[in-house]
């Protein structure tokens, strides 16, 4: 966790690697929405896609792929908001693939988070690829939404994603302070429940942090229930 205004970090192997699993769909989301601050997209430009492009946890691409096609915007919504699973690919061909938001977290100054694969792979530990620390990943968070990153606009499609995740209160959020507007974006495998999220703190700077909780053997429940513990020292140490 970093303290934004007084550069206090609180940190447990934080310098290791882990996988990212869906987390990494806040940077994806982050990057679709800097081209359209480039003008190289629209929010409003429209992606088709068909039955075959369905994946497992993709509900908001599946209840709408008989119309079979939806906006950047709606894309980003769903990644955001419920982790669509095709959502992200369809949006990872948007930007050209892996290695280009690979080159975006570089130009962020993160050296070290890396995307090398789609979903569903991308949950499956492979040495490197996909992982991220999570010392570097606060870093890029850091950037991404307190930095010039986005403007104003996209900032805040980015911003109102997060806060709208559905899993978060089941993690860090669920122990956080009321008073904090919080956003993060999840992530989940058979051995891994992570967190990265963003809190604007009522009368103090922001606060960034990220937990990622490797649990071989645990249950999903178990280990959203060490997130919350996590939550909870993050709070106490905050205030």
């Amino acid at each position: 966790m970093l303290d934004t205004g007084s550069g206090r970090t609180l940190a447990h192997r934080a310098e290791e690697r882990f996988l990212m699993c869906s987390s990494f769909k806040g940077v994806l989301a982050a990057c679709v929405l800097a081209r359209i601050d480039a003008g190289i997209d629209r929010l409003d430009s429209m992606i088709h896609y068909g039955r075959s492009d369905l994946l497992t946890s993709s509900p908001v691409t599946e209840a709408h792929v008989e119309v079979g096609r939806m906006s950047v915007e709606a894309l980003c919504g769903a990644i955001l908001t419920q982790s669509d699973n095709a959502a992200a690919n369809l949006l990872l061909a948007r930007i050209n693939g892996p290695a280009a938001l690979t080159k975006f977290a570089r130009r962020l100054g993160d050296r070290t988070t890396r995307f090398d694969r789609t979903e569903l792979d991308l949950n499956t530990a492979s040495g490197l690829l996909d992982t991220t620390t999570p010392a570097a990943i606060v870093s890029t968070v850091r950037m991404i939404y307190l930095g010039r990153v986005l403007k104003p606009t996209t900032l805040t499609v980015l911003e109102r994603g997060m806060i709208a995740n559905a899993r978060g209160p089941r993690r860090l959020r669920g122990t956080l302070p009321r008073s904090w507007i919080v956003g993060d974006r999840t992530g989940t495998s058979d051995d891994y429940c992570n967190d990265l999220a963003f809190a604007r703190r009522p009368h103090a700077a922001p606060v960034v942090m990220a937990a990622y909780y490797e649990a071989p053997g645990r249950t999903t429940e178990a280990r959203e229930a060490v997130l919350r513990e996590v939550g909870t020292r993050i709070a106490d140490w905050a205030v």
